[in-house]
């Protein structure tokens, strides 16, 4: 799938080193559109969106496009934010909704050039041997083929350790169909698995916990 790269950097934001204001002192200067706010802003959570952005695509690159326009949205919605002890969860909430969005249209374009999706082209696994590359690649391909939704309750339950009330919250579902689409996600993922000579040693553990 061919990416949309936006020209800014992330490193563009600059500024005052602020790093000991507090949230609420952070969510004044954010509704007041300081300098200072939206670089503190940036620097204390968008390493938090791309990470998050990156387990769920599989691609660094995307990942960072994704966090640029998170915050272009958190910017423009600031100022309905009341509580700010909820700054982190109303960042993140949109990091949420960003990501699914990207997910649905990156099907949705699998699914009209009817070609398998690219997978781990560009995710940041350095420390890794490159067994434990390969495993991962053949992992993120698997995830590929669940549905936006299953695939996305998956990652923040497996991989961002979220709770099942959390996941509700972020995707405006009910806690049921939070498990209903975990348990398909996890048994689907099995099957498939089961059925690679390389993953499948892995199911046992990898069923352990849902």
């Amino acid at each position: 799938m061919t990416t949309r790269r936006s020209q800014a950097s992330l490193a563009l934001v600059v500024g005052q080193n602020r790093r000991g204001t507090g949230d609420s002192d952070l969510l004044q200067g954010l509704v007041a559109g300081e300098v200072w706010a939206i670089s503190e802003t940036w620097h204390r959570f968008a390493p938090m969106v791309v990470m998050m952005a990156e387990r769920c695509l599989g691609s660094r690159s995307e990942a960072e496009d994704i966090c640029q326009e998170v915050f272009h949205r958190v910017l423009r919605k600031v100022k309905t934010l009341r509580d700010p002890s909820c700054l982190r969860s109303f960042i993140y909430s949109f990091a949420v909704r960003v990501v699914r969005n990207a997910l649905r249209r990156r099907k949705l374009l699998n699914w009209l050039s009817f070609e398998d999706p690219e997978s781990l082209v560009d995710m940041h696994w350095r420390t890794l041997d490159f067994e434990s590359r390969d495993l991962l690649r053949r992992f993120h391909i698997l995830l590929d083929r669940l549905g936006p939704r299953d695939r996305l309750v998956f990652t923040l339950r497996r991989m961002e350790s979220m709770t099942v009330e959390e996941i509700a919250s972020y995707l405006r579902i009910s806690e049921s169909t939070v498990k209903r689409s975990m348990t398909h996600a996890t048994d689907r993922l099995s099957h498939w698995m089961h059925a690679d000579p390389c993953l499948s040693g892995l199911v046992d553990g990898f069923r352990s916990t849902q």
